[in-house]
């Protein structure tokens, strides 16, 4: 098992690629991306049971669908790095021809990529075709997703996460990235959701709060926490509470930066305050 320290240094290289992969194409979304750095890194270095010997059925291993596939920065840092493809492939991101789209894609067959993600709100229900496809298949490993909070304004979700109660999916892990944030705003101006925990809670839903979500220790301790509550009749939702922009001080507290690229000048002021720690691509 890796440090808090060695989970930290590897974050900050994934803010690098992010920063350096969005810059060099001047698109993308780094904001989303930047403050869910530290939960892929948990996730994918300390939590998930997967091989990098990448099949698209995923028989004994744990799955991870991202549905809030406009953060792929983020995705594609920590799949390189964690030896799905090689990292010098990050330097193709949002090219033409490239496996590294703009939002995940599945015919360019990139390791790691199980769905297509640019239509946000239809991650949750491909979720849970995944989660009993494990049941029916006696595969005990588990399903994690990760999910907006702005994408949660989708009405699918809701009938999504209705479902996996009444059936008791409870082989699932569902993440929603609580920044308070989306392309046009704070959520709560853009459509307010109301009290997102007791919503899902009258779903019939077993929730996790992570206050501290850009903390690499209370990340672990939440999906622990998580991970052995599965089993027991319910699905399992973690309200991670991030911050837009993490780790970039002019990134965050703002929307701003949810799909803008930095300049030259904002690159070497962001990469500065996150220095190389595993080598850029």
């Amino acid at each position: 098992m890796a440090t808090t320290q060695e989970l930290q240094a590897f974050t900050q290289q994934v803010r690098r690629d992010i920063l350096r992969m969005v810059h060099a194409v001047n698109s993308g979304h780094p904001g989303g991306s930047l403050g869910c750095a530290e939960f892929f890194t948990v996730l994918y270095q300390e939590v998930m049971d997967y091989s990098t010997d990448f099949s698209m059925d995923g028989v004994n291993e744990d799955l991870f669908f991202l549905s809030n596939g406009h953060i792929s920065p983020v995705y594609y840092s920590v799949l390189a790095r964690s030896g799905f493809f090689p990292v010098a492939e990050l330097a193709t991101f949002r090219h033409i021809d490239s496996r590294l789209q703009g939002h995940p894609t599945t015919h360019e067959k990139l390791p790691g990529v199980r769905i297509a993600s640019g239509s946000l709100g239809q991650g949750m229900s491909v979720v849970l075709g995944a989660a009993e496809a494990k049941k029916l298949n006696n595969d005990d490993k588990l399903i994690y997703s990760l999910h907006g909070d702005g994408e949660l304004q989708e009405g699918q979700n809701w009938e999504a996460i209705m479902y996996a109660s009444a059936k008791k999916i409870d082989n699932i892990i569902c993440t929603i990235d609580l920044n308070g944030k989306q392309i046009d705003g704070e959520t709560d101006d853009v459509l307010h959701m109301g009290d997102v925990r007791m919503k899902f809670e009258a779903f019939g839903w077993d929730v996790i709060d992570v206050k501290a979500g850009n903390n690499i220790d209370a990340i672990k301790a939440g999906l622990a926490d998580a991970k052995s509550r599965t089993g027991n009749g319910k699905p399992i939702c973690i309200l991670l509470h991030t911050e837009m922009g993490n780790g970039v001080d002019f990134m965050m507290h703002t929307h701003a930066w949810h799909g803008k690229a930095p300049n030259d000048d904002q690159l070497e002021t962001a990469l500065a305050q996150n220095p190389a720690t595993l080598g850029d691509y």
